[in-house]
């Protein structure tokens, strides 16, 4: 089979090398480069990459994606979209072929989003940007997406057991560009749920609350948003925004909602048990980290958050329990938080300082 990588970039010379290592089990490697001026596409084709030089004015990820899939050749069948600071481990390749079968159009494969400061695994979802060469497009000015517009119906989603990609960003890049091509994705399409959840939660990131609650209020009334783990992220980025006020009632109120919208995710719980955390409520602290803990299976789904899933679920029972006077409670969940993240200096003396009051 023949497998093309296919990627956009601009100003990214210091990840070339790390990523054309990473893609060299493909048969092919196409770059659109949108204006580099730091030598990323000079560096590129020292590598073996075929590059095209072109600016996307006014700029959208959906025309530059689309701009890149262009040049993928006309034999491709497969096409993987990465982007620069992305690295796959190695064997990729050989694990895509074993899972594509006859009729497939699509890979899910799964996706590192973020590491902890420990090196540990952060977000972690299952990414869907592997695809056939005809019938997609990307659509959406910012947070694209692939859209079927080939005939009839698309082949077969397939899942790609044993495909990682690791994502290693640059985190000194501005996403400054987020929020007014967020803003339009929204005009031009009203009807787009997932886009008007993503503007509510950039407002959160900005720190603009009333706008967060107004938009993700508006995204939770709209007929198409159906998707339970998506509708509780809205209902708890709603409930940040009024702790964010003081509206410390407010937030309970819709930090329940969330749970109630999906008891299946341990993120509402660990919202409500820092809510609590902060207003010295050990009882409640205890009972939603418990509720968090009991759930062991971690989703496949970009809502999962890393805290949810590291030391925060016991380190936060450990302060419940000392502020309760139950002591050997406390140092076995500070040593269980400890285990998670065995590097973080704080967690190790809380651990010191438990066990020796034991």
């Amino acid at each position: 089979m023949k497998i093309v990588v296919y990627a956009i970039c601009k100003n990214e010379i210091q990840f070339v090398d790390r990523w054309m290592d990473s893609m060299s089990e493909a048969d092919c490697v196409v770059v659109l480069d949108t204006g580099s001026t730091d030598g990323t596409a000079e560096a590129l084709r020292r590598r073996g990459a075929e590059v095209t030089v072109e600016t996307v004015s006014p700029w959208r990820f959906d025309i530059a994606r689309n701009r890149s899939l262009e040049l993928v050749p006309e034999d491709a069948e497969i096409c993987v979209c990465t982007d620069l600071d992305e690295v796959f481990h190695p064997g990729w390749r050989a694990a895509l072929e074993k899972a594509w079968i006859p009729g497939a159009s699509q890979a899910a494969y799964r996706y590192t989003w973020s590491f902890t400061p420990s090196g540990g695994e952060g977000v972690v979802f299952w990414s869907e940007k592997i695809h056939s060469r005809y019938g997609w497009r990307w659509v959406h000015p910012v947070h694209e997406v692939l859209q079927w517009v080939g005939k009839g119906k698309p082949g077969m989603k397939i899942t790609a057991e044993g495909v990682q990609l690791d994502h290693h960003p640059d985190h000194g890049k501005s996403r400054g560009q987020y929020l007014p091509l967020l803003e339009l994705s929204v005009e031009e399409d009203r009807s787009d749920d997932r886009n008007m959840h993503y503007l509510g939660r950039e407002y959160l990131y900005k720190g603009r609350w009333d706008d967060c609650i107004r938009t993700l209020r508006r995204h939770l009334a709209m007929p198409t948003a159906t998707w339970r783990d998506e509708r509780c992220a809205s209902m708890r980025y709603i409930a940040q925004a009024y702790a964010r006020k003081g509206e410390l009632s407010k937030a309970r109120d819709w930090g329940l909602l969330a749970v109630a919208e999906a008891p299946h995710l341990r993120e509402p719980y660990m919202d409500l048990a820092m809510l609590l955390y902060q207003q010295k409520e050990w009882e409640g602290v205890l009972y939603f980290t418990g509720c968090a803990l009991r759930i062991t299976e971690r989703p496949r789904t970009y809502i999962c958050e890393a805290s949810s899933w590291g030391s925060l679920p016991y380190d936060l029972q450990a302060m419940a329990y000392y502020h309760t006077g139950r002591r050997k409670e406390a140092a076995r969940a500070a040593e269980a938080a400890l285990a998670l993240e065995p590097d973080n200096e704080r967690l190790r003396n809380n651990v010191r300082l438990l066990t020796a009051a034991e």
